[in-house]
């Protein structure tokens, strides 16, 4: 059983930052990635960020420039640095992680979210 907790959303003004956190615990015996999807009302999920153990990273073109991951997928710990934040970024915003357990079982974890609002 593979836990996320993720913090740091809330409402925030168009040209805003917040500071997104997640922190994974449990049976966990590798992490292979750590990302961040997001789901605004009425659409899909969609990935923003992820950030493999070796330290990769990738962005959704919507957010690049803007968006920046970091962490230590190792020590499954991730942030997300969101800047210039707009309307169009509110959303529900999920930290997700994939690894193995300690009997080399595969997990795909995921938080239960937290709210961005951009709004004036």
């Amino acid at each position: 059983q593979v836990q996320l907790v993720e913090s740091g959303g809330g409402l925030v003004q168009p040209g805003g930052s917040l500071r997104l956190s997640c922190a994974a615990s449990g049976n966990i015996f590798s992490m292979s990635r750590m990302a961040w999807y997001r789901q605004a009302p009425g659409k899909q999920r969609e990935l923003v960020a992820y950030m493999n153990n070796r330290g990769s990273t990738n962005y959704a073109d919507s957010v690049k420039g803007r968006f920046s991951i970091s962490g230590d997928v190792a020590k499954n710990t991730v942030y997300l640095q969101t800047s210039s934040l707009q309307p169009e970024d509110t959303a529900v915003y999920y930290c997700n992680a994939v690894g193995f357990t300690s009997s080399a079982a595969d997990f795909d974890s995921w938080g239960q979210g937290t709210q961005v609002t951009v709004s004036s």
